[in-house]
């Protein structure tokens, strides 16, 4: 019996009472994970990403470890929300055009204390005090570097498009708009390298482009951390006491940890390890979130048709952003249907094994998306469903 086939079996016992669609989480996977991570970070604390997890029972697992610390929320309304049950340092990692939130938390010591806002432009600035109807607390503020490699004179961008501030400069100079407007505070500095951290470099079958990228990212490696480390300085000037400096991901986490400018590193897909993360040679992780769903029909030799999984993730849309029939091993999707709405046909043999009211595991293409199909996690321990535990949706919280 293979590792992924044993795996299937526990999953199978350990959800034998229970009706799919559902969703699980390993544990034993979630914690080796964890360990990891922390392993590539060096001594860095982690900051975990709310978007990559969005569970607040595993959000406070994994910040009950060594070597974690602190959030990286995606709403302010989320943020918001974190702050008063409990976690005290949050960071919103996109600025936020809330303004029902930012009266909320200008008005509240304890919130403003505890969530610390991006921006990138002055902009933002006017939004949040044309937002404060009353509120007098400072506002806590972290200024966000884009990562993004230029090449050619600026001709050719390898990177998301995030921030607009580039160079040390630009950075500086909004770190001096903010210093001096008052009610409002520089504490952090934040830069994601999402073509280092979230690209995979060894795409399997594809031994050129996987070459290409590595280049790519060695270059962009070497240019970001001569570039952070002048952004850092450059701020500095401004604002002596700046607290933290967040960079990094999933994919880059021992990279980033090695430049002497990072405080902190930004990770939360390592935890779950969603399908996208299988093609690094930087680490390999377990997966620990799975869902299931229920065969429905045999329609014929070779086939099976499960109920729903027609979850695609965020992103450019592509084969890569379909879940992954996963267990047991052997099945794909019908080419000229693909991951339904409500029904999904999937061809293999494996399928003449399967019967009515089986369970086939998927494993989702991004991390947290998974929480928005699913208002539960299943926490499973070897072959027992240990805990049942809310995602945000199943605690009325769909922030996005």
């Amino acid at each position: 019996m293979t590792a992924r086939s044993a795996d299937r079996a526990r999953y199978d016992r350990a959800t034998a009472h229970l009706d799919a669609p559902l969703a699980i989480v390993d544990l034993a996977a979630f914690d080796a994970n964890a360990d990891d991570l922390v392993r590539r970070a060096a001594g860095k604390p982690i900051r975990v990403a709310s978007k990559s997890v969005r569970c607040r029972a595993l959000l406070d697992r994994v910040l009950a470890r060594d070597g974690f610390a602190g959030v990286m929320s995606f709403t302010l309304a989320e943020s918001l929300w974190l702050a008063r049950s409990g976690v005290d340092d949050v960071l919103l990692a996109y600025p936020s055009a809330d303004r029902a939130g930012y009266a909320e938390l200008t008005s509240d010591p304890k919130l403003a204390a505890s969530v610390t806002v991006m921006i990138d432009d002055p902009a933002q600035l006017r939004l949040i005090d044309e937002a404060r109807d009353g509120g007098r607390e400072v506002v806590r503020v972290c200024l966000e570097l884009d990562t993004s490699l230029r090449l050619l004179g600026g001709r050719v961008r390898v990177g998301a498009r995030r921030s607009p501030l580039h160079s040390p400069a630009e950075v500086a100079d909004l770190a001096r708009v903010v210093a001096r407007r008052p009610g409002f505070e520089v504490v952090g500095i934040m830069a994601y390298e999402g073509h280092v951290a979230g690209v995979g470099d060894a795409v399997t079958g594809r031994p050129l482009r996987s070459r290409a990228v590595r280049l790519m990212q060695a270059a962009a490696r070497r240019e970001l951390a001569e570039r952070r480390a002048a952004v850092v300085r450059a701020v500095r000037a401004v604002a002596p006491g700046l607290e933290f400096v967040n960079g990094g991901g999933t994919g880059s986490v021992q990279h980033t940890a090695a430049e002497d400018a990072v405080t902190e590193i930004a990770a939360g897909s390592g935890l779950y390890v969603p399908r996208l993360f299988d093609n690094y040679t930087s680490f390999r992780g377990r997966p620990a979130a799975l869902f299931a769903q229920p065969v429905v029909r045999r329609p014929g030799v070779g086939a099976v048709t499960v109920l729903g999984g027609g979850y695609p993730a965020s992103g450019a849309a592509g084969r890569d952003r379909l879940p992954e029939p996963y267990l047991p091993e052997g099945l794909r999707y019908d080419p000229q249907e693909g991951a339904g709405e409500v029904q999904t046909p999937l061809l293999g043999s494996p399928a003449d094994d399967l019967l009515i009211g089986d369970k086939v595991w998927f494993r989702h293409a991004k991390a947290g998306e998974l929480c928005e199909r699913f208002d539960v996690l299943h926490l499973v321990e070897g072959d027992e469903v240990t805990a049942t535990v809310p995602t945000y949706r199943g605690e009325g919280r769909t922030f996005l």
